[in-house]
Parts: structure tokens; sequence; C-alpha cells
């Protein structure tokens, strides 16, 4: 079965995108690594059994709203009280709850990029 490895977010601020996944919302750190002249390139954060990858980059933000083309959203699978325990600590640590349904809760991340809280009760196999 093919799996996920990872998944690769640009950042301008390394450093603030990876305290965002790893203090507000679990995700712990499993490396970092650095430019030639010591420099922070990435920090890695073990995302179930793959890897969310925090990159330098020096391009542009940009905003994606709703469905965009290309990738659009992370969502991460949490119960019903990790969720609305995420909530209070994300509102807390100033990144709003911008929008809700009935089994998610969308916030962003601090450059713009769209995360959910799901407990959808969805199962896969």
């Amino acid at each position: 079965m093919t799996r996920l490895h990872h998944l690769a977010l640009g950042a301008h601020d390394v450093e603030g995108v990876a305290a965002f996944y790893r203090d507000l919302l679990g995700l712990s750190e499993q490396r970092r690594h650095f430019y030639d002249d010591g420099r922070l390139r990435a920090i890695w954060l073990e995302l179930a059994d793959a890897l969310l990858m925090i990159e330098h980059t020096e391009q542009a933000l940009r905003s994606v709203e709703g469905v965009g083309s290309g990738p659009f959203l992370l969502a991460l699978s949490v119960t019903p009280a990790e969720r609305a325990r995420l909530e209070r600590a994300l509102e807390r640590g100033g990144h709003a709850i911008e929008a809700r349904s009935q089994y998610t809760s969308y916030t962003r991340d601090p450059e713009g990029n769209r995360v959910g809280l799901s407990h959808y009760p969805e199962t896969f196999s």
C-alpha cells in the first residue's frame, strides 16, 4: 500500500511556523536542517506515520480562499474533545477560528496556510 511520506510547507519564518504546529497543535519535532552558513533551513515534525517539513523559502506568501488549485488545506485528525481544547489554545495564541462545520474547525498558521481540525467519522482501511 502506498502511504504519505511527507508534506512540505514553504515558510519565511521556519521557527515560527514550526512552533505553531509543535507548540499549539502538539506535533513533535524530529530534526532540524541548516544551510552551510548555519542558518536554519528546515524543521521536520512528526505527523502520524508521515512528516510535516517546514522548509525555508524566499518566495512570496500566497493566500488560498475556499477550494484553491493545488493544496489548499492541511486537515489534522482530532477527537471532539481535542478539537475544543485546541480551539481554545489557538485563540489564546492569537489564531482565530475563521470557520466551523459540524466536524471541522478552520484556522490559519502564521504564514496563512489554512489548517483544519477534524473529527469527521469516516474510517479508512
